[in-house]
């Protein structure tokens, strides 16, 4: 089934949900306007489409065959990048002094699901080299931005990012690989990394490797981390490309998923050491890292709202098309489509409710994004970084939770069809579920979210935050429009029911508390359900005042509300009074 940018939904998400229309009046975005910013993520669909969506079942059987320490890309892939770099939208947000658009998070983001519903495997390597640059461009000496900037942000070159290590993964302070000083100022790297996205392929010349490594006299954890830049090829004075560094991919993971996107075990140090260059301060490196991870985990967040868009634009397809079965009362000699029996429809519209709610959060974290950069004044700036670092976890890990569950209900909707490869469905929940681990797994998002951004500011962030949600349920019941349903109710009892458990969780103390920490995922879906539902109704308030197409965006308003933000109170009561359930239980070993 073709795949069909959903641009009616992204800009209600966009300027209603997320609150973009906000942001514009506030002066956010200079002489940048909707129909500017409509433009753009109109031809990023037109892209997807007609470049990127038809390779996704090619790569998808392809893969990435690994010959010799050489991996070849797709049929297409190669000729699909290039168009991609040509085209500008690798530097869709990177600085304007290194070449590139300088465009809102908010664009890139909306830009970045487009692309993910294309091919989530394509995406990917791209998304990597966007979270570089600005890595790059915010903590590297002038001399690495002059070299390799530019090449970045033209797409000639990729970046990669490299944490993991057999016994590092989510523990990134147990790292082994090794950096030491060399005379003239640069280092010689030795050690293994491994699940490295993009790490060896044939789309550019070169690749930009960004590794975490210790130094020998680094303390422990990861406060004795640091970050280098380690080229697969050296570059001359004259910017020409030199020798090969001592970098290699040893071999490719053979994965449930993203199958045309090579995830690589890459060796450092065969000839005596790779050549790398310190990004940031010697032992900072972690932080030098969370501005690419912060940046990758939104974009694997809008990858999981990629996803759920492409599934749910299929299993409507073809629960259109399908006929099984009758209704109440039809001749036996006849059938209806699928679409017509209730429960295909709870499925249709549990996915397309996720896949909005979904939507508007991770949108609502980029504009934070961009409040944080572009704001007024430094109170502004700061409002805004706090407001994305709230949102941040719970745009990765519930966006990513809804990519899997909606392309599960997909395969259901398609029934048996849907276990069938050739339908593509079974291959959007394959590609779906690794967005949930990697960039950092959704239960560490989850206890990020509890045990860091819900005390931030000893709590006003998030409590600011619940009072805008109340606003909006405020607005509802001034609306008083019966179309609404129980949507005013149902969102103000989520609402309450967040701030219950918020205020349970801050008069906790103890940021590592197994009783906060065992209903830290619960607390997350719990946060989701109520701020997800809010600016689903924010967008059909707006669609209600006349924006278009209000019989839509009112019926998920209150399907989302009546069916998903129900569930708030048993959320509540799973974060507030389950941890003795979790923390008592014994685990037998089901082998002895």
């Amino acid at each position: 089934m073709s795949y069909r940018a959903p641009l009616p939904d992204i800009a209600s998400a966009l300027k209603h949900g997320a609150g973009l229309q906000r942001a514009i009046a506030d002066g956010l975005y200079g002489d940048l306007g909707e129909d500017d910013i409509d433009a753009v993520i109109a031809e990023a669909g037109r892209f997807a489409a007609n470049v990127i969506a038809p390779l996704n079942i090619v790569g998808d059987r392809h893969g990435t065959p690994f010959r010799d320490g050489t991996v070849t890309t797709p049929p297409g892939w190669k000729e699909a990048y290039r168009a991609w770099a040509a085209a500008g939208w690798n530097g869709i947000a990177a600085p304007a002094e290194w070449g590139g658009q300088d465009l809102p998070h908010a664009v890139k983001v909306a830009c970045n699901e487009i692309w993910n519903s294309g091919s989530m495997a394509f995406i990917i390597g791209p998304v990597l080299t966007m979270a570089a640059i600005e890595a790059l461009s915010t903590h590297g000496t002038q001399a690495l931005k002059e070299t390799y900037l530019p090449r970045l942000v033209s797409g000639e070159w990729t970046g990669t990012m490299q944490l993991t290590e057999p016994q590092a993964g989510s523990d990134v302070g147990a790292l082994r690989t090794r950096a030491v000083r060399h005379g003239d100022g640069s280092y010689r790297l030795t050690g293994q990394k491994i699940f490295i996205t993009y790490g060896e392929h044939d789309l550019t010349d070169n690749i930009i490797h960004f590794v975490l490594a210790r130094l020998p006299d680094a303390p422990s954890g990861t406060k004795g981390i640091s970050l280098f830049l380690v080229p697969k090829f050296l570059v001359n004075a004259d910017g020409s490309l030199g020798e090969r560094n001592d970098v290699r991919a040893h071999s490719i993971e053979h994965k449930m998923g993203i199958h045309a996107s090579p995830t690589c075990t890459m060796v450092y140090g065969d000839k005596g050491g790779a050549i790398g260059f310190l990004v940031g301060k010697e032992h900072a490196g972690m932080a030098c890292m969370f501005t690419m991870m912060n940046s990758a985990r939104l974009s694997v967040g809008i990858g999981g709202v990629g996803v759920a868009e492409r599934a749910t634009q299929a299993a409507f397809a073809y629960a259109r098309e399908r006929k099984q079965g009758r209704t109440a009362g039809m001749p036996t000699d006849q059938s209806v489509t699928i679409i017509d029996h209730v429960d295909v429809r709870r499925m249709l519209l549990t996915m397309r409710a996720l896949t909005r709610a979904a939507r508007a959060i991770c949108y609502a974290t980029a504009i934070a994004l961009d409040r944080a950069e572009r704001g007024a004044d430094e109170t502004a700036r700061r409002t805004g970084q706090d407001r994305a670092a709230l949102l941040t976890p719970v745009a990765k890990a519930f966006s990513t939770d809804v990519g899997t569950e909606v392309a599960s209900l997909g395969i259901q909707v398609h029934g048996g069809m849907g276990y069938i490869e050739e339908t593509g469905a079974a291959q959007h929940y394959r590609d779906a579920r690794i967005a949930q681990i990697y960039e950092g797994t959704n239960g560490i998002q989850a206890i990020d979210l509890v045990t860091r951004k819900v005390p931030l500011n000893d709590g006003q962030t998030v409590r600011h935050f619940i009072g805008e949600l109340r606003e909006t349920v405020a607005r509802l019941r001034a609306a008083n429009d019966p179309g609404f349903g129980a949507t005013a109710t149902r969102l103000g009892e989520a609402v309450e029911s967040l701030d219950r458990a918020t205020q349970w969780i801050l008069k906790q103390g103890g940021r590592t508390a197994d009783t906060v920490l065992a209903g830290a995922t619960s607390y997350l879906r719990l946060f989701a359900y109520a701020a997800g539902g809010c600016m689903l109704a924010e967008e059909a308030l707006a669609a209600a005042r006349g924006a278009a197409n209000a019989a839509d965006r009112i019926g998920t308003a209150r399907f989302f509300a009546e069916n998903m933000a129900v569930q708030a109170g048993g959320l509540e009561t799973c974060v507030t009074q389950s941890a003795e359930s979790v923390t008592t239980a014994t685990l037998p070993d089901p082998t002895a």
